[in-house]
């Protein structure tokens, strides 16, 4: 009986220690829906402790329409079908949320540094600091350094934060906010592109916290597990965000930020060709069905000279003494040697030993021949990449 008695008590601390435990992750999330999955997914991969709290049970997905799926929201359709069986990547999935809650309990649960708590409430939110205070139904407490709403108002009005509208933008080249854009897809409603700025995720006075209203999209709920990641994992604040990490840490995740919808994720190339679409350096053309980077157009010279110039002040001196209406591949070497300063020798011994076998080009390296818009981005991401000069949040060219 003693023993039992014992037990009994010892149980009971037990369990109220755990119910007063206080969680520290780095970035909390406060939702189920389709943001909330790919943010708390995002941010754990990136390295930072992060939970994520369904208050109303598991997880609520919604059907994923038609759209330029990469990144988080490609891998789980691609775990759907592998758990419906379905080989023919050509095959639209028929979409259930039984299926779905499996596919993401088994993926988050493989996920080092996630935490999902299920079926409980907050019941208390307000700010600590720079930091966030959270008391749960079960008598713990949360104190994340960031917090992401993926469009719970109420959770707003508890912490007394009025969020200003947010909203995707059509690619515009006339605009150049498209270079300071973490997500990217096609409009449902329209179908053409859309792009989403980083510094719509902030809102002014409010440190480390990111507000996601389109709490339906796993595009822009891995962009916003990003932007609370690198606050986390580098102690900052999120009006300190350094964008070029983060659009870097979206690419290396898979993640389009230029809706071209005929450049695949498995594109050998994918990599530079967002990169350097980012810049604007080479343009996409945006038709009424959305944006194609067009990888196999040959480049005129008048095509890529401005862009080029407003990134590199040397570049104005070798465009006024080139003089062909064609960029050729020799051209474009000269160029990449005289502005980034290297041996044109060495380079194009270089470029033979790359151009098939690391660039998987189908072509030949013949410097007489017109570059294309796929061998140009490649050849300027890798020998002076634009995507590396720094711009304001506004996209204009700082240097």
């Amino acid at each position: 009986m003693k023993k039992l008695l014992f037990f009994a008590f010892g149980l009971l601390i037990t369990t109220t220690t755990v119910k007063a435990q206080t969680l520290k992750p780095g970035v909390l999330v406060v939702g189920n829906g389709n943001a909330a999955v790919a943010a708390a997914i995002q941010s754990a991969n990136s390295g930072v402790k992060t939970t994520i709290l369904l208050q109303a049970g598991g997880f609520d997905i919604l059907p994923i329409g038609a759209d330029l799926s990469s990144g988080i929201q490609a891998t789980f359709l691609k775990k759907l079908r592998i758990a419906k069986q379905i080989t023919d990547s050509t095959q639209s999935v028929a979409f259930d949320k039984q299926t779905a809650n499996e596919v993401l309990i088994k993926w988050t649960d493989s996920i080092k540094n996630l935490t999902v708590i299920k079926n409980v409430m907050w019941i208390k939110a307000e700010r600590s600091g720079n930091n966030w205070y959270f008391k749960l139904s079960d008598g713990r407490t949360l104190k994340p350094q960031v917090l992401i709403n993926p469009g719970d108002a109420k959770l707003n009005d508890a912490l007394k934060i009025r969020a200003p509208a947010q909203y995707w933008e059509k690619l515009d080249y006339s605009n150049t906010i498209y270079r300071t854009n973490i997500a990217a897809g096609k409009s449902l409603g329209d179908n053409t592109a859309h792009i989403f700025s980083l510094y719509q995720l902030l809102i002014p006075q409010q440190e480390n916290l990111i507000w996601m209203k389109d709490e339906q999209s796993m595009l822009l709920g891995q962009a916003g597990g990003a932007t609370a990641a690198y606050a986390a994992f580098f102690k900052t604040k999120t009006s300190l965000s350094d964008l070029k990490k983060i659009q870097g840490e979206l690419i290396g995740y898979k993640l389009n930020l230029m809706p071209f919808e005929d450049i695949k994720n498995d594109d050998p190339n994918w990599k530079a060709i967002q990169m350097v679409g980012l810049t604007g350096v080479i343009k996409a053309g945006i038709g009424s069905t959305g944006a194609k980077f067009l990888p196999d157009n040959l480049v005129g010279t008048e095509e890529v000279k401005q862009p080029i110039k407003d990134f590199y002040y040397k570049a104005q001196i070798w465009f006024d003494d080139y003089k062909n209406s064609q960029l050729t591949i020799g051209g474009a070497i000269e160029m990449i040697c005289y502005v980034g300063n290297k041996s044109p020798e060495t380079t194009k011994k270089e470029l033979e030993k790359k151009w098939n076998a690391t660039y998987k080009f189908a072509t030949k390296l013949d410097p007489a021949r017109q570059i294309s818009r796929r061998e140009l981005a490649v050849l300027l991401q890798d020998y002076m990449p634009p995507f590396n000069v720094n711009v304001d949040p506004k996209g204009k060219v700082v240097r």
